[in-house]
């Protein structure tokens, strides 16, 4: 009897420990079923409509972006571009606003403020120069860009440069060399002809003391600002890859807009 009762004891024993064993392994296995479900890519990131971006009341207003901020992610990351248009350009013409304000100017000409700027004034310098840098850098960029220069652009390049390749490499480089942020520009010269040039911070060819004054008809922002997110420190990648959403036909239109002034 007391042998019988041993034997069931220890068949009951075996079967509890079979029993959990097979409870733990298919718990282990919903939690893999549960890991695998949740392995999943993460959510594309959610951008904002560049036509929600106002600027506070006051002479200049945003120059409306003709594009969506992921338009051309290819070249230049969407996150990049809502922060460079919804937080610093319009960031730049709240201040610029302020600053025409503070200074007693009324005029709503930006380039005549711009020839006049009194260079001691920063707030004023720094922020007219951000808005008219920024507002031809947006114009400038297209998701379906015109691939090359024409007509009478195109025929001035050849005789400046000798091609467009060369006035494109100068542009880079200028890029490239200029010394923390700022800009790199292609002028119209007070002559007609045209020029390669670079400048710091936000300042321009139309203000004071240029090294070489002109009428920019092109500009490529180098603030990291521009890059960063994509790029990081590899600026000349970021510059190469700008003339491929460069639309040639609004430099065309700048150019032609130059020439009557």
């Amino acid at each position: 009897m007391k042998k019988g009762l041993i034997l069931f004891a220890a068949l009951g024993m075996m079967m509890t420990f079979s029993c959990k064993e097979s409870t733990n392994s298919t718990t282990s296995q919903d939690a893999n079923d549960t890991i695998a479900k949740t392995d999943t890519k993460p959510e594309k990131e959610v951008l904002g409509n560049p036509i929600d971006v106002k600027a506070d009341p006051g002479t200049f207003q945003i120059k409306p972006l003709k594009y969506g901020y992921d338009e051309v992610n290819e070249y230049i990351d969407g996150k990049t571009m809502e922060t460079h248009f919804s937080k610093h350009y319009l960031g730049y013409t709240n201040k610029l606003n302020a600053a025409l304000k503070d200074a007693g100017i009324k005029s709503n000409n930006i380039v005549e403020i711009l020839k006049n700027m009194d260079m001691n004034n920063a707030a004023l310098r720094n922020n007219a120069g951000g808005y008219y840098n920024h507002q031809m850098y947006f114009d400038l960029i297209s998701p379906n860009p015109t691939a090359a220069p024409t007509g009478d652009l195109l025929e001035k390049i050849i005789a400046d440069f000798g091609s467009v390749n060369e006035l494109v490499n100068q542009l880079k480089d200028a890029g490239s060399k200029q010394f923390g942020s700022g800009w790199s520009w292609l002028v119209v010269l007070p002559d007609g002809n045209l020029a390669v040039t670079a400048t710091p911070n936000q300042d321009n060819p139309l203000m004071p003391g240029a090294k070489v004054a002109g009428k920019p008809i092109l500009g490529i922002d180098v603030w990291e600002h521009a890059y960063y997110l994509k790029y990081m420190n590899k600026r000349d990648d970021y510059l190469t890859n700008f003339f491929k959403v460069l639309d040639w036909k609004q430099v065309e239109t700048n150019y032609a807009n130059a020439l009557k002034k």
